[in-house]
C-alpha cells in the first residue's frame, strides 16, 4: 500500500513539473466526460420548454418574413438549438443571417427571460 502511494505522488510530481500535452488532453476529455455525466445524474429536469419562445412570439408574428418564422420553428425544436443560438447571436453579438436586426433583437429579449433554464 506504501509503494502504491510513493508511485502515485511521483506520477503526481513528474506530470506537475514535466507536462503531457497528449496526457493532458487526454484528462481534460476524461473529466468532460465525467462532469457530463455527473450534470446528468444530478439533472433535475427543470428545464426550458423550447416552444415557448415560438408560442409567445406567434402573436408580433405579423413582423417576420414566413423564412424568419420557418427558421424561428426550426430553432425552437429543442433546448440545445436554442441555447446555441442564445450563446452565437445574443451573447456573442453577431448578427444572424436568418432574422432582420430588429426580429433577432425581440427573439433574443425572449430568449433571455428564459436564460437560467437553458
Amino acid at each position: 500500500m506504501k509503494n502504491l502511494l510513493i508511485l502515485i505522488v511521483a506520477a503526481a510530481l513528474f506530470l506537475h513539473f514535466y507536462p503531457q500535452p497528449e496526457l493532458e488532453d487526454w484528462f481534460t476529455e476524461q473529466k468532460k466526460v465525467v462532469m457530463e455525466t455527473f450534470t446528468e445524474a444530478t439533472d433535475t429536469q427543470v428545464r426550458l420548454k423550447s416552444d415557448i419562445i415560438y408560442n409567445e412570439l406567434e402573436n408580433q408574428f405579423d413582423r417576420f418574413t414566413d423564412e424568419e418564422q420557418a427558421f424561428l420553428q426550426e430553432m425552437t425544436i429543442d433546448r440545445k438549438s436554442v441555447k446555441s443560438f442564445f450563446v452565437t447571436y445574443c451573447e456573442g453579438k453577431q448578427r444572424s443571417p436568418n432574422f432582420h436586426r430588429d426580429n433577432q433583437e425581440k427573439v433574443c429579449r425572449k430568449i433571455s427571460q428564459y436564460s437560467g433554464l437553458l
